[in-house]
């Protein structure tokens, strides 16, 4: 659920990553910049986002993250593979343990994938273990409004998914 004021869940998102010790970085294709502009509306954010890539072109996301040429042709650009490439890649040029990455559609310009198609993967990193996590999820509205629902749902399961890292 996306939050009206844009700052509840980058608020609740660097509470969680404070308390627990995480630093943040993203890979963002679909939400270009919003789940780390989020994140910066929270005071403190400095101690728990360490970078974002913002990767929108598939040639990018090769160059900067590492994706697959093979994942995309095989998979497409909105997929969890490519999603999961994405957050691998973010956490291996970085010194964060923990990777948001996002790609998809927010309206109808590609054909074969309804607008509103979103998928996400979380990484996490401690020590030399690291674990990650996938999922599509579909939101409503316009462009806009795809868009911060997705970066704030890309926020929102941060704790989520580092309890399953941690179990």
């Amino acid at each position: 659920m996306a939050n009206t004021d844009g700052n509840g869940a980058g608020h609740a998102a660097a509470q969680y990553l404070q308390e627990h010790g995480l630093v943040l970085v993203t890979a963002e294709s679909c939400t270009a910049g919003l789940i780390a502009s989020r994140l910066a509306s929270a005071p403190g954010a400095g101690r728990v986002l360490e970078s974002a890539f913002v990767v929108y072109d598939p040639k990018a996301k090769h160059r900067h993250l590492g994706v697959r040429q093979a994942t995309l042709e095989r998979f497409n650009l909105t997929s969890e593979p490519v999603a999961l490439e994405m957050a691998r890649g973010a956490l291996s040029h970085s010194s964060a343990n923990v990777a948001i990455a996002n790609t998809g559609v927010a309206d109808d310009t590609d054909a074969g994938i309804p607008a509103g198609t979103q998928c996400f993967a979380w990484a996490f990193r401690d020590g030399s273990r690291t674990q990650s996590f996938t999922e599509t999820k579909r939101f409503q509205g316009d462009r806009n409004t795809i868009r911060e629902a997705a970066a704030d749902y890309a926020l929102e399961r941060i704790a989520h998914y580092h309890r399953r890292f941690k179990a």
